[in-house]
């Protein structure tokens, strides 16, 4: 079993930043891809940003050029760094994993809360 913690979410302005962190309770030697999800009320939750275990990255539209999604597998963390944020980025984050051992394993955070309000 993997937990994953996140951690960072709070209350932030418009046009304001804030850091997202995950971490993870085991290495990330056998991690496939990683990712921050989101869901606001009354909504689907939906794919923020990817990263895969070669680096690569995807993002959803909505957030592309505001949002940066890193790893620091030294520290088994994942980050989402999030720029000029909008009310309608206000959701619960959560980020999610997958491992590859003897076969796929996934696994996710409880989530943390962002709120985007002057």
């Amino acid at each position: 079993q993997v937990q994953l913690v996140e951690s960072g979410g709070g209350l932030v302005q418009p046009g304001g930043s804030l850091r997202l962190s995950c971490a993870a309770s085991r290495s990330l030697f056998n991690i496939v891809v990683m990712g921050w999800h989101r869901q606001a009320p009354g909504k689907q939750r939906e794919l923020v940003a990817s990263i895969t275990s070669g680096g690569t990255t995807n993002y959803a539209d909505s957030v592309k050029g505001r949002f940066t999604i890193s790893r620091d597998n030294a520290k088994n963390t994942m980050y989402l760094q999030m720029n000029t944020v909008k009310p309608e980025d206000t959701a619960v984050y959560s980020c999610n994993a997958v491992f590859f051992r003897f076969g796929p394993e996934e696994y996710w955070g409880q989530g943390t809360q962002v709120t985007v309000s002057s």
